[in-house]
């Protein structure tokens, strides 16, 4: 791990984070969903009150990577968890273990956070992920679905 660095990612990131999450959203065939702006990053995870956090990994002094997370609840354990919302590698820097370093340093922060899990979801046609997780001991949640509550539906809903 001598080759890269893992560091908590600062307001000056923003646009680095926003490149990341449009180099992600088109490796998942999603790109026409991102509608997020530099000021968006800005706002919600460097705010003085952010819930999201991030992380990002340099390799040899160029940005490899990133890892965007926020704290959720387990009432069942009675114990904050973290949702790991994107992992991201650049391709260039895949297989120099960038992944496995960043989700081992959100393990040791749900560690010293006593949190008592964590979580994510990976598309289901994306192998390399899937098996990547498995190998460092994570498990799929196969009775789970994910629902999703947005745009016109949530704003209906809501009223």
């Amino acid at each position: 791990m001598s080759n890269f660095v893992i560091r908590e990612a600062v307001r000056a990131d923003a646009l680095l984070i926003l490149g990341f999450i449009k180099e992600l959203a088109d490796y998942e065939k999603l790109s026409h969903e991102v509608v997020a702006t530099v000021a968006d990053i800005e706002q919600t995870v460097f705010a003085s009150d952010a819930r999201a956090h991030c992380l990002i990994a340099e390799y040899e002094g160029q940005p490899a990577g990133f890892a965007l997370y926020f704290f959720n609840y387990s009432t069942f354990l009675g114990k904050y968890g973290i949702y790991l919302e994107d992992l991201y590698v650049k391709p260039e820097f895949r297989g120099k273990k960038i992944g496995y370093g960043l989700l081992q340093k959100l393990a040791k922060i749900a560690v010293e956070k006593d949190c008592a899990r964590v979580d994510w979801s990976v598309l289901d046609w994306n192998q390399p992920a899937i098996d990547f997780y498995k190998s460092i001991g994570a498990k799929p949640m196969d009775e789970w679905t994910v629902f999703r509550l947005t745009g016109d539906a949530l704003d209906n809903f809501a009223k």
